[in-house]
């Protein structure tokens, strides 16, 4: 049945003396329609509705709509097809058409082409976030397509810093198993610095990365995005609206094999629709330049300090290191799934990266490296002095040492304390501090300065034999000594 803006139409036509095939054309119907409708402007006829292909799994789409309203009819049609459906995916497009109320306007561009090997392009996509624990992460896509073939390389990080764009860029180089003469992109911030209509100026890390491959870079027109329509109108759509939808990940590793999974199955082994071919059939991997011998450390690097307990600061998390490291600087090397840390251009610990926020990652052979450390430690001279003045320097120490100080740094300055202040006001000072929790030879120092009156003595006197001055002698035991004077007076009675 047709609407009643066109029978109107129909009867106005008719009043104008128009010929019931000049109404037909007029409206778009056939001539018995036409009369019929003249005969009678509500006809009673049903209409019979046929049964469809897509009715059984109507039920099984609204819940995929629940889930994504954006779903396109390609992503639906992959689902359903393992449930049976073998229809056209044209009913499936007027299916959803009508549900949805309304339909796509498709915007015009204009397409660029390119021999082979001539031309990538490239841009970033964002694609919300991932959570880990209590951590979100945003999530974004590097998507880079050759021109002529429409061949995919997609890869999804956490970030769209200046090494990230060139690991991606590496990688997709590796793919590829070559590079093209021109790389296609727009005015993004680590790879144009500043533009003022035709003059660029183009990040120095970038040209630095792009040089041993000798790729040109071509900055696109501000708000021009149809200069590269392939990877912005045709690989970011495509993946939003054909990958993404109505998928779950556990973190980026999974999320990763499901796009490369799709890239191989899917993307570059379907007819493209502009060239009428597979891309994987239609590249030209002989017209990409050969990739150099030598090939960038494209991780995200770091120069970082190992604290007292021995481990670093990289991305919101701690990572350990050897304790013999410590207060000493590495480098972190970071990719998507690994942590290494160097020292002097050698690694000393690898770890799997943690995507989550204030984290302890921690080696098991770090933390008996750190206990043995410690245990040697106890055994000093320097140890056996202070622990010498009693109990509370004792106790004081032990838990100096569960906060991950540095012992002997702060024995020396404990011990220099006692020379210049005596053993009765350093003893006073560290019960002061340990009512406060406070652990460290600058709480001491702190405390003595401000309420202690310095002991005037001479300094010890020092030898020639550096090593002799060094020495130090536990603090005699009263008690000690009068249980020695009872024993000898026993004696003589």
């Amino acid at each position: 049945m047709i609407d009643q803006r066109t029978i109107f139409e129909i009867y106005r036509l008719a009043n104008e003396g128009l010929s019931v095939r000049k109404i037909a054309h007029r409206v778009h119907l056939n001539r018995k329609t036409v009369t019929r409708y003249l005969d009678d402007p509500n006809p009673t006829r049903a209409a019979v509705k046929r049964p469809s292909k897509l009715d059984p799994f109507k039920e099984e789409i609204s819940k995929m709509l629940e889930i994504d309203p954006k779903a396109s009819a390609v992503v639906i049609a992959q689902r359903i097809a393992p449930l049976g459906f073998d229809g056209e995916i044209t009913i499936l497009r007027d299916y959803l058409r009508k549900v949805r109320g309304r339909s796509r306007k498709r915007q015009p561009f204009i397409r660029f082409e390119s021999p082979p090997g001539q031309q990538c392009q490239i841009d970033w996509g964002h694609f919300g976030s991932l959570t880990y624990g209590n951590t979100k992460r945003k999530l974004s896509c590097m998507a880079v397509i050759e021109s002529h073939s429409r061949l995919l390389y997609l890869e999804f990080t956490h970030s769209q810093r200046q090494e990230t764009l060139h690991r991606c860029l590496l990688n997709a180089f590796r793919y590829f198993n070559g590079t093209p003469k021109e790389l296609v992109h727009d005015n993004m911030v680590t790879a144009v610095i500043e533009r003022d209509g035709p003059l660029i100026r183009f990040n120095e890390a970038f040209l630095q990365f792009l040089l041993p491959f000798k790729i040109v870079p071509i900055a696109c027109n501000v708000a021009s995005p149809h200069e590269k329509g392939k990877i912005e109108k045709g690989a970011i759509h495509y993946i939003r609206y054909n990958f993404w939808p109505l998928r779950s990940f556990t973190d980026l590793k999974d999320l990763q094999a499901q796009a490369d999974h799709w890239r191989d199955h899917i993307a570059n082994v379907r007819v493209h629709s502009t060239t009428g071919q597979k891309p994987i059939d239609r590249f030209k991997g002989e017209a990409m330049r050969p990739l150099p011998d030598l090939l960038s450390d494209c991780r995200d690097t770091a120069l970082c300090k190992v604290y007292p307990d021995f481990s670093i600061r990289f991305d919101g998390n701690s990572y350990t290191v050897p304790p013999w490291a410590i207060d000493k600087e590495v480098v972190a090397k970071a990719d998507h799934q690994t942590l290494t840390i160097y020292y002097r251009d050698k690694p000393i610990a690898t770890h799997t990266r943690s995507w989550e926020k204030r984290k302890r990652i921690e080696l098991p052979s770090h933390r008996e490296a750190a206990r043995k450390h410690q245990r040697n430690l106890w055994r000093s001279q320097e140890v056996a002095a202070f622990i010498s003045l009693g109990e509370e320097a004792k106790t004081y120490l032990e838990h100096l040492t569960s906060t991950n100080q540095p012992i002997k740094k702060n024995l020396k300055k404990l011990l220099a304390l006692k020379d210049e202040y005596g053993a009765f006001a350093l003893i006073g000072a560290i019960k002061k501090a340990s009512l406060h929790n406070a652990y460290g030879a600058h709480y001491i120092e702190n405390i003595l300065y401000q309420k202690m009156t310095p002991k005037k003595h001479h300094s010890p006197v020092k030898v020639k034999q550096e090593n002799l001055n060094h020495i130090r002698l536990q603090q005699p035991s009263l008690a000690q000594y009068d249980a020695f004077i009872i024993k000898r007076r026993k004696n003589h009675d």
